[in-house]
């Protein structure tokens, strides 16, 4: 029976560098591909990158309970994950691996049970952090200041989490999530 496999992370814990490698083995794994109410950017495909949606249409959905999970980002702006699409990945043999925030983890875990396994990148210290954001170069100090406030509030969920894996040493985290996957998925 395929399985779904949930990672979550505070932003700067190297979540998607973690993902990425893990997605070069050979594990039947396949993104779920997220909706969004965000218009597309640059050469950003419908059903590809992700389901385009207005505002208007989330909303509804929403009120159809038709989400696992979602989250409004910015007023109007929202991010959430399709039972539907979720489903037909599990129905067409596939074992899903979803990257999304941290409560939007946990309440797939508590949809899905013991057919998930949710996994929390920690980072090694708020600290290393703060640094590894600042490394990126991508983000203003306030921009920073928020992440790294949203991320304490993040690392307080840890423990809902069937698995926590500090990132203090990326071969090794790597190493040991592709272990714990491997595991699940036997």
């Amino acid at each position: 029976m395929p399985k779904i496999i949930i990672i979550s992370a505070p932003s700067g814990s190297g979540k998607s560098t973690l993902i990425h490698r893990l997605m070069e083995h050979p594990l039947n794994l396949h993104f779920s591909v997220s909706a969004t109410s965000r218009p597309p950017r640059g050469i950003e495909q419908h059903g590809v990158e992700y389901y385009f949606l207005t505002p208007e249409e989330f909303a509804e959905r929403i009120g159809r309970g038709e989400f696992l999970e979602y989250e409004e980002v910015y007023p109007g702006r929202y991010y959430g994950t399709l039972r539907s699409q979720v489903e037909s990945q599990l129905e067409a043999g596939q074992n899903v691996i979803l990257d999304v925030d941290v409560l939007g983890g946990c309440n797939i875990k508590g949809q899905y049970g013991q057919r998930a396994l949710s996994i929390f990148i920690q980072p090694p210290s708020i600290e290393e952090l703060r640094h590894r954001l600042q490394q990126r170069g991508t983000d203003s100090p306030e921009v920073i200041e928020s992440r790294i406030s949203k991320a304490a509030f993040e690392l307080g969920y840890a423990d809902h989490f069937d698995c926590i894996i500090v990132n203090d040493d990326l071969e090794r985290a790597s190493s040991e999530l592709l272990h714990v996957v491997e595991r699940f998925l036997r």
